[in-house]
């Protein structure tokens, strides 16, 4: 099928476009992230980015792994951001490759702000949320009729926890999302509770969401901690808060999937 050359990104100047890669599968990548990818000159990418989704870009680019872990950024944000300019100021197109939305807990907003600052063109491609995208394998709804009409997103490590306000983002009627949060789940659920919010709430954490190896596991608040060390719950993984919990059939769809992925070994 043809395309109309306006879809294109240019090859011919320098400039910068962020592309989010979503929560892992490759299958769920927009098509117009595709097309970057495969016209890239210099692949920036996050460590978590899946490798069949590095392996769509143009074979002839330059990929360059800015990989970063809890509380160690192996390229200090400042560097990553200078990065971009450099190369694109060099004529190159360069493809931001992000996990998840750059625009939610990417900093796609600091990099892009440093781009316009230092006068490079800069370009957003949304991706599929880790959130949204997570939360859809597990067949669970963020927002509900019967069960919630709203949904917050916040980091479980952004900052420092204690300087975070979620008054209001959790309980009755509401949906909140944790981003960040395996490591300080403790924390966050006497946070929560501290708060007002039921320790009886339901709450769901949704491990490696969309790739090999995904689980979905249901508890209470007031449990989160001690069921995330007991079942060895590792990062990436999702912290889901809320009514909308008991809407889905998590454990059900997350075992079908795995017994269907055996298969196809």
């Amino acid at each position: 099928m043809a395309q109309h050359p306006a879809h294109l990104p240019s090859m011919n100047s320098g400039r910068v476009i962020l592309v989010g890669a979503g929560p892992g599968d490759p299958d769920l990548l927009t098509i117009k992230a595709a097309r970057a990818l495969a016209a890239a000159d210099v692949i920036v990418h996050d460590g978590l980015v899946d490798d069949a989704i590095l392996a769509l870009g143009n074979p002839k680019a330059r990929y360059i792994s800015v990989a970063k872990q809890r509380s160690r950024h192996t390229v200090p944000q400042d560097q990553i951001n200078a990065l971009l300019v450099a190369e694109a100021r060099a004529g190159h197109l360069v493809i931001r490759l992000k996990c998840g939305d750059p625009f939610i807990f990417g900093r796609g907003g600091e990099e892009a702000e440093e781009c316009r600052a230092d006068g490079v063109d800069v370009e957003v491609i949304p991706g599929i949320s880790s959130a949204v995208g997570c939360a859809a394998q597990a067949m669970l709804p963020l927002t509900h009729r019967d069960a919630s009409s709203a949904v917050s997103f916040v980091a479980g490590q952004c900052k420092g926890l204690s300087e975070q306000d979620w008054s209001g983002l959790a309980g009755k009627g509401r949906t909140l999302v944790i981003y960040m949060g395996v490591a300080t789940a403790n924390e966050i659920a006497e946070k929560l509770i501290a708060d007002g919010v039921s320790p009886d709430m339901p709450v769901a954490v949704l491990e490696r969401g969309t790739r090999q190896g995904a689980r979905a596991i249901r508890t209470i608040l007031t449990d989160l901690g001690d069921m995330i060390a007991r079942d060895g719950v590792k990062s990436p993984a999702l912290i889901v808060v809320g009514d909308v919990v008991l809407r889905s059939d998590a454990e059900d769809r997350l075992r079908a999937l795995a017994k269907q992925a055996e298969k196809t070994l």
